[in-house]
């Protein structure tokens, strides 16, 4: 018989709370992500949709520059939604998050192409595009913030990776589901209404994710955090917030080049079919998956910082060799095996950084600082990564040149505000 005096004690019922929490800030993390990055992996077919061009790269460049428009919003959704989530609680932002990206993506699957109402198509694209990017703003801190102060003592670091098993594992869906279509439809079909698909399979988020995140509770450290001092200001984290844009910088950078961006490279240099190119992005995706928790809970072993600093060198060193490989007509067979290591390296930093950069912050400030530095450094840098790569081999001639001119400086700069914080994986959080 199983001993209920064990089973009813305080900590095994936190225990339980812990795990329920954290099940529903994935999930609804999982489908917002896939809701926000679907866009990228169907860019050329947007493009013909909405940006008609009798040049295919202009095209191209038009769409990922739509793509990055949705990223300026970030920064706003970061301070509105992470001051709300302060101020109000975790679950009422999760929740506000939610019914905003569902309204951008599921709009994006029912607006009509440029051939429908012209000029029109176009402007109600960046519109949507910007709703999903405040709800996408809010989000990342808000989770962040949650799910590592759900922790238990000493695993900050495997609770908080979860956050980037969830953001991953939502890029991971949408490549999976355009892969799918892609290899089971024919090319007219994708292009009149096969790309609406993933867009509409967004209500979802609106059942599911709504669900839970409305039937858990606020965060232990929230709940304590209501006794702060209330004449502290809420400017007073603004140095701890430039620490996070600092931290993000090679972050983003690496996410959006090596995944996002990733199967536009492998279809234009590296030889791909458009079905492989998303075949081979999800294998990689579903490598960093699993590497992801394996590395958070390594950090909370051997600390954040040397994880942080081995994926910043290894990426920064890789890229380029790794990148000119995949160029020399090797196909299919030599480019997965390179995104598998590609992905694994940038779980290192993944694995690590939710529980790094929230441990930054005092709780009371936690969302707003984080989420205002995270979202300005992906808005400035990742967003328009892609669009920023396109650009410079266009310029340079190079296929591999956003490695060392765009992912390597990246490197440097987070290596110096990674060598300049304290290492936070054995303190209480604040």
């Amino acid at each position: 018989m199983a001993d209920v005096s064990v089973l009813s004690t305080p900590g095994v019922h936190l225990a339980d709370k812990s795990h329920k929490a954290i099940w529903a800030a994935s999930i609804g993390n999982l489908l917002e992500w896939y809701d926000f990055g679907v866009y990228a992996y169907l860019a050329s077919l947007i493009a013909a949709k909405f940006f008609p061009s009798s040049d295919p790269t202009a095209s191209l460049l038009a769409s990922f520059a739509a793509y990055g428009v949705g990223f300026l919003a970030r920064p706003l959704g970061g301070i509105v939604i992470g001051r709300l989530c302060d101020t109000r609680g975790r679950k009422t932002a999760l929740v506000l998050t939610i019914f905003l990206m569902a309204f951008g993506t599921v709009g994006l699957g029912l607006l009509p192409s440029y051939e429908t109402i012209g000029v029109w198509a176009p402007v109600l694209l960046v519109a949507l595009r910007l709703v999903q990017g405040l709800a996408a703003g809010g989000e990342w801190g808000t989770s962040t913030a949650f799910m590592v102060e759900w922790a238990p003592p000493g695993r900050r670091g495997f609770f908080g990776s979860f956050q980037q098993v969830s953001t991953a594992g939502g890029s991971l869906l949408g490549s999976a589901i355009a892969a799918i279509l892609t290899s089971s439809l024919s090319s007219a079909a994708m292009l009149d209404w096969g790309w609406r698909v993933p867009f509409l399979l967004g209500a979802l988020l609106l059942v599911v994710g709504a669900y839970l995140r409305r039937n858990v509770e606020e965060t232990p450290s929230y709940e304590a955090s209501r006794q702060a001092p209330a004449g502290e200001p809420a400017g007073s984290g603004f140095p701890l917030g430039a620490l996070a844009f600092g931290f993000t910088i090679f972050w983003t950078i690496a996410y959006y080049t090596l995944l996002v961006w990733m199967p536009s490279f492998t279809q234009r240099f590296a030889g791909l079919s458009p079905a492989e190119s998303l075949w081979s992005n999800t294998i990689g995706l579903i490598a960093m998956i699993i590497a992801v928790p394996i590395w958070g809970a390594l950090s909370d072993r051997i600390g954040r910082r040397p994880l942080l600093t081995a994926s910043a060198v290894a990426i920064g060193v890789l890229a380029w060799p790794l990148f000119s490989l995949m160029t020399k007509g090797g196909g299919l067979a030599l480019v997965v095996p390179l995104q598998i290591v590609l992905g694994i390296l940038l779980a290192l930093y993944s694995g690590a950084g939710p529980a790094a950069i929230s441990e930054i912050f005092p709780t009371h400030l936690r969302s707003t600082w984080m989420s205002s530095g995270y979202a300005l450094a992906v808005a400035i840098f990742g967003g328009f990564a892609p669009f920023i790569a396109t650009w410079l081999i266009q310029v340079t001639g190079s296929p591999v040149s956003p490695t060392y001119l765009y992912l390597l400086p990246s490197a440097i700069v987070s290596l110096l505000v990674i060598w300049k914080l304290k290492e936070t994986s054995t303190a209480a959080l604040r």
